[in-house]
């Protein structure tokens, strides 16, 4: 067994809070806070998981409005105890180079590209953290018989629970949170519909 390196260690009684990712320069790339946590992505990722998320990305980015950007694995500051990295957002805060945050109210969508490692955190955890944090839009994409599905939820706001709005299978047609159409086998590599 091995000792804990020295970063590892939180920087106080109470354990970490979110301005400290910001400080650990030795920690892994995609490290989250969840209730003040350090939650590392330890294993690999799978082949699908990136392109699917890449397709998905560039989808996006091509029919955001003006004012809409579109993001890959940047972290939300939800609040002092929990800043996760979702694989995507939308935000309409502008691009700046050395930003390494966002806050809730700038993200229009956050969406989870679902890995074995991850699925319970996506699926849960991160269904409530992003609600309670009123994020308008969540979405959870799952392999499916090697094709990615879409479910879709957005948020009730008196309740800032999710309700589910639709599972898409083949297509992604949704008027929130700007007019989206994607044609869901066509993010899959070799196959179009």
């Amino acid at each position: 067994m091995t000792a804990v390196p020295e970063w590892m260690r939180p920087p106080r009684a109470e354990g970490w809070f979110a301005d400290d990712l910001d400080h650990l320069p030795e920690a892994p790339s995609h490290t989250e806070l969840i209730d003040g946590a350090l939650v590392f992505m330890m294993s690999p990722q799978r082949a699908w998981h990136g392109r699917i998320l890449t397709a998905l990305v560039n989808a996006l980015t091509e029919q955001a409005p003006a004012g809409v950007e579109i993001e890959r694995e940047m972290t939300i500051r939800l609040d002092e105890r929990n800043r996760p990295e979702p694989d995507l957002l939308a935000t309409t805060a502008p691009f700046q180079p050395d930003r390494t945050l966002y806050t809730p109210d700038q993200v229009l969508l956050v969406a989870e590209v679902v890995s074995p490692e991850s699925a319970e955190r996506d699926r849960t955890v991160k269904l409530r953290k992003y609600a309670e944090a009123g994020i308008a839009h969540y979405w959870i994409v799952e392999e499916e018989d090697g094709e990615p599905v879409v479910h879709a939820y957005e948020l009730d706001r008196p309740t800032r629970a999710y309700v589910a709005t639709g599972i898409h299978r083949r297509e992604l047609r949704s008027p929130v949170p700007f007019p989206v159409r994607i044609d869901l086998t066509a993010l899959v590599p070799g196959r179009r519909s």
